[in-house]
């Protein structure tokens, strides 16, 4: 498969590795849907100005009838879905330069629910009502922004000018999450060969280099991050993002229900 001329929804698609993601599948001649609650002014110029085509859709992940509507908005436009991108999501703080968010003991309830439903129910509600469209092709993929392992590495010491790992918890447990949720549905869908995976925009499949001790990983710097981000010097630029999603949007059903990475142009199973 090649994802030319596919029909391919990216959320969160209207800044940030979205945006980039966005402009990969419109370099390859997909069709692109981009369903963000951002202003998309300026991803509809950059996918035009690539020769394909762009339907923009409102879209809060967090809410089933907003989802919904997105997704038959879609099929109406087309007449078929073949690509689900689930990017939107809260992302964290960095690790230098900028807020962080509260530990746990700090945390309002309401803040953690909304991480939990921007990034883990967002995937979930997506992912419901694109699967009926990909079953009746008997095909599709899924790729999931799920990241990070609960064997990656030992507990943070704090030390001096090393501040401990306070305020990621919330976020590492929905990316994990999502790498439960994309290996079980994937059980449930092999049989109309639609192939789920989970990768995270890094280079090591679990979201960056680490920067120091007790620091979490550096994010990824793109055209929407703060002046903060770009300064510090520590994060990559997102176009080490490359066409990792379109490469994974290719992809085989042998790769179905498993964290994945690319390594040297190829798609390959993340070994923990």
């Amino acid at each position: 498969m090649t994802v030319k001329d596919k029909v391919v929804i990216i959320t969160g698609g209207a800044q940030g590795v979205g945006r980039y993601v966005a402009r990969t599948f419109a370099e390859e001649g997909a069709r692109i849907a981009v369903a963000d609650i951002a202003p998309m002014d300026t991803i509809i110029k950059e996918v035009e100005e690539r020769g394909a085509e762009i339907l923009p859709i409102k879209t809060d992940v967090t809410d089933e009838a907003s989802v919904r509507s997105m997704v038959e908005t879609v099929y109406r436009r087309w007449g078929r879905i073949d690509v689900l991108i689930n990017d939107a999501g809260i992302v964290t703080h960095f690790a230098v330069g900028g807020p962080r968010w509260p530990g746990i003991r700090d945390m309002p309830r309401e803040f953690f629910q909304k991480v939990i439903d921007t990034n883990l129910v967002g995937t979930f509600l997506c992912t419901k009502h694109v699967i009926p469209y990909m079953e009746s092709l008997q095909e599709g993929h899924i790729i999931n922004f799920g990241q990070g392992s609960l064997t990656e590495r030992p507990l943070s010491v704090e030390s001096p000018g090393h501040p401990p790992n306070v305020g990621s918890c919330i976020y590492a447990v929905s990316k994990i999450a999502i790498r439960a949720f994309t290996r079980g549905v994937a059980e449930e869908e092999q049989r109309f060969n639609i192939c789920i995976m989970s990768m995270g925009p890094g280079t090591d499949g679990s979201g960056g280099p680490l920067i120091g001790p007790g620091l979490t990983r550096a994010g990824i710097i793109t055209d929407d991050s703060p002046a903060w981000a770009h300064e510090a010097g520590l994060s990559k630029r997102v176009e080490t993002v490359g066409n990792r999603y379109v490469l994974a949007a290719e992809a085989g059903m042998e790769l179905s229900g498993h964290q994945v990475v690319v390594t040297d142009g190829k798609v390959v199973i993340v070994k923990e």
